[in-house]
């Protein structure tokens, strides 16, 4: 089978494609495993580090990224799973501690699994991808919190990338007035499309006087950016206002906060982690994802690629390059 494989080298790692032998796929210890035709995955940041060798996400080496997948279960040692079925694989560190999506099978547990939501098609399951599923995390986390459409604007930063564009597209289509942050002025259409109500120049956002409390312009946010974005950010909430913090691509460090908005406005920072979650958690998820996510406008955001094309891709993305969701057709 083909396979895209990162290994490491005198001066970093390598990631070519060759034609390995199933024989290779892990095999597992004890648990019920399930063999999968990977039809489709997807370049998401995470990706990006793993074919660079970037943040020490892989564990060992030779390795297979591609952090999730959509495919036809091939054999299953779980009852649950069928020859046929088709199914979805996010998180769990596979395409990191585990071999994953970058190959044409992959061989995962069966409770790392979910199956694919009737009215989605394998493809669009990747074009949302682990970025999409991660964002209607952030959403449903935010509803939890009763920030609920009708009210103040919500902020979406990193807007026209995999987490923001699919957050922008699901909050828009559920009545919020989202307000989309981005630093590239020539995505603002794009966003629009997407059901962006305005556009905020992330240079703007981030330059504003830092203050304890800013004026309460926001009802919540998704913020895939972190770093002071996400400190400055937190000043702008209205009372009991939430914060749902993903992917930390700008940085974990809290720079230039304090406790102030969340003694005086009792503001809540919502940690969003889409690697972990319980089995029931991620079925929820993806069946609101096939009936919130607008799926016309999710076709807008897809770029079609084969999988010779991840490594470039991969560090595009990690340069902040890439806008919507990069889909990789495993058949190409």
């Amino acid at each position: 089978m083909k396979a895209l494989i990162v290994d490491k080298a005198d001066d970093g790692v390598t990631a070519t494609i060759e034609k390995i032998d199933e024989a290779r796929l892990p095999e597992g210890d004890g648990e019920r495993m399930v063999t999968v035709r990977v039809t489709y995955s997807t370049v998401n940041y995470k990706d990006g580090l793993c074919l660079t060798g970037g943040g020490g996400l892989v564990r060992t080496y030779p390795h297979v990224p591609g952090i999730d997948f959509a495919g036809i279960v091939e054999a299953s040692d779980d009852p649950r799973y069928a020859p046929g079925d088709k199914v979805v694989l996010t998180g769990w560190r596979v395409g990191e501690a585990w071999w994953g999506g970058y190959a044409e099978k992959a061989r995962v547990k069966g409770d790392w699994l979910v199956p694919l939501p009737d009215g989605l098609t394998d493809r669009q399951a990747m074009a949302v991808g682990t970025a999409g599923f991660t964002a209607m995390l952030a959403v449903m986390a935010l509803e939890a919190h009763k920030v609920l459409p009708g009210g103040r604007p919500v902020l979406v930063t990193g807007a026209a990338g995999g987490v923001g564009s699919v957050a922008t597209a699901i909050l828009a289509k559920l009545g919020y007035e989202v307000a989309a942050v981005t630093g590239r002025p020539e995505t603002a259409d794009y966003l629009k499309r997407l059901g962006a109500a305005s556009i905020v120049e992330r240079e703007a956002l981030a330059s504003a006087p830092a203050r304890p409390l800013g004026k309460e312009t926001y009802a919540g946010a998704v913020d895939a950016v972190g770093g002071a974005m996400c400190a400055h950010i937190l000043t702008l909430l209205e009372y009991r206002g939430s914060l749902a913090a993903v992917g930390l691509a700008g940085g974990a460090a809290l720079e230039g906060a304090s406790v102030i908005p969340f003694l005086l406005r009792g503001v809540n920072l919502l940690g969003i982690d889409s690697v972990m979650q319980p089995r029931e958690n991620r079925l929820v998820a993806w069946e609101r994802v096939a009936t919130d996510l607008p799926l016309d406008l999710l076709e807008t955001m897809i770029d079609e690629v084969p999988l010779e094309a991840v490594p470039q891709l991969g560090r595009d993305i990690l340069a902040g390059k890439v806008r919507g969701r990069a889909v990789v057709d495993l058949s190409l």
